[in-house]
């Protein structure tokens, strides 16, 4: 492909050298360059590429894409400064694989809490639809029926439009993918065509990365601002920031609430361990799921689905049908009648809603126990209020190990246990040994009794100083219960 062809659209500052070059290939690792590729330098948190552009030129790259100033001297080379290389990255690849996010109904799904089911649900209700549909989430990322494993909520822009452009070789006609505000915020969106929109909902989340709640908000109000006028834009009208997301886009206008009127309201009639039952625009049907929050996550399924031009009826009989992404309120039932609820709850609102929703089921029948932990190199900030949260709702917690990462991880749970009180430590234990932690929380659990085990959800692993050890909290469980 013609350098010149990939460069529609691009802020570009300055040419010095051949546009007119074939080009071989596109990278932003300098590791992966090839004869006759082009490099794009891009300015990342950690690891700034320009650095690295000597390095992809020996490799045998040809064009060098940046937006700093760089050395240009070295014959026989191309450079093209551009004014932003992230927003170059996104659209050059694009265009190198073909526009694939144009051939496709594409929707993204952002907010703090809710996206990994929304985004699944939306793949497999379309599915059952009798689509070929494909799926980039934080859990994995599908085309049609075939997995690959995600190492990103939301992948580079290379990957990116490399698995989109396999969804339409097999001839995809929807994606639905998690949008993070990382993505939105480096760019690995940009060049990408959307057919739509859905906002979930903000609550602290990423502040080691965003730094204030503002740009955690600007970062995903930018998702909105940049849809086309083709698009829709569907937005929870019961979160306080839903009606913010709407305010400068293009996109058309709908919202979903479980409290007031909005173009797609539900209404919750009776709850259970197993299920809700719910009412959709004035509509009756049993859910296999658990929790308000989930509620929420139904309707912007069943919303979309009908915003994307499917029958309303027959959109409400397959969600009846849908069951619990794996990690997402998973329940294990133990030979002594208590219940273990394994969920990937990793912030202070989403474990404040699993805990809401058991209590809704056990209505004061039964006591709560939490494990749960923190992970490291994350936002410190949430993790006394996380430990706050757990104590307020349960009867007992234990404070254990997450992913702890590059950090000790007793002084994660040092850092969690500082938001508590000398009476509330009263009735908290703190274990590092997260497999001790669950089974200390199976032998205090009594018949009745619900146990909760928060975090980690469908994670097979535990990061500890950059290593990924085998561990499942749902595995650990069915161990213990003989199963």
């Amino acid at each position: 492909m013609k350098l010149k062809d990939l460069l529609k659209g691009i802020d570009i500052v300055e040419i010095k050298g051949n546009e007119n070059l074939e080009i071989t290939g596109i990278q932003t690792d300098s590791r992966k360059a090839i004869a006759g590729s082009a490099f794009i330098a891009l300015k990342g948190v950690q690891v700034d590429g320009h650095q690295y552009i000597n390095n992809a030129l020996d490799l045998g790259a040809k064009v060098v894409i940046h937006q700093e100033k760089v050395d240009t001297s070295r014959e026989g080379i191309t450079y093209i400064k551009v004014k932003d290389s992230a927003d170059a990255a996104g659209k050059i690849a694009t265009l190198w694989y073909g526009d694939p996010s144009a051939k496709l109904k594409l929707v993204g799904v952002t907010g703090t809490n809710g996206k990994t089911t929304t985004a699944t649900l939306l793949y497999e209700m379309f599915r059952k639809f009798g689509n070929k549909v494909g799926l980039l989430s934080t859990v994995a990322n599908y085309i049609d029926g075939t997995v690959y494993h995600a190492t990103h909520t939301t992948p580079d822009p290379l990957s990116l439009n490399e698995m989109l452009a396999k969804m339409v070789d097999a001839g995809c006609e929807y994606a639905f993918m998690e949008v993070s505000s990382h993505a939105i915020h480096q760019k690995r969106i940009s060049g990408l065509k959307f057919d739509g929109g859905i906002f979930t909902n903000i609550t602290q989340d990423h502040l080691d990365y965003h730094k204030t709640m503002a740009e955690y908000l600007k970062a995903k109000k930018m998702f909105f601002d940049n849809l086309p006028e083709t698009a829709f834009a569907l937005t929870n009208a019961d979160d306080k920031n839903g009606a913010v997301m709407l305010q400068n886009t293009k996109a058309k206008k709908y919202t979903y609430s479980v409290k007031t009127l909005a173009d797609f309201k539900a209404k919750i009639i009776e709850k259970h361990f197993d299920g809700t039952a719910v009412e959709f625009n004035n509509k009756e049907l049993q859910v296999q799921f658990v929790g308000v929050f989930n509620v929420y996550n139904l309707l912007a399924v069943y919303g979309t689905a009908v915003l994307l031009g499917q029958d309303p009826d027959e959109a409400l009989l397959i969600l009846s049908t849908l069951k619990p992404v794996s990690g997402r309120f998973e329940t294990l039932r133990s030979p002594e009648n208590y219940t273990a609820i394994v969920d990937y709850a990793h912030t202070p609102d989403a474990l404040t809603n699993v805990l809401e929703a058991i209590h809704e089921v056990l209505e004061g029948n039964g006591r709560v126990i939490t494990v749960v932990g923190c992970g490291g190199n994350r936002d410190k900030t949430k993790r006394p209020i996380m430990a706050r949260e757990a104590v307020r709702l349960s009867d007992q917690v234990i404070l254990t190990s997450d992913n702890p990462r590059f950090e000790e991880p007793q002084a994660i749970i040092n850092d969690m246990a500082d938001g508590l009180n000398s009476q509330q430590m009263k009735k908290t234990l703190l274990i590092v040994e997260r497999e001790q932690a669950i089974k200390t929380a199976c032998t205090l659990a009594k018949e009745g009794d619900v146990i909760l085990i928060a975090g980690k959800g469908h994670e097979d692993y535990q990061d500890v100083k950059g290593v990924k050890h085998h561990f499942d909290d749902r595995e650990v469980v069915r161990n213990i219960f003989g199963e």
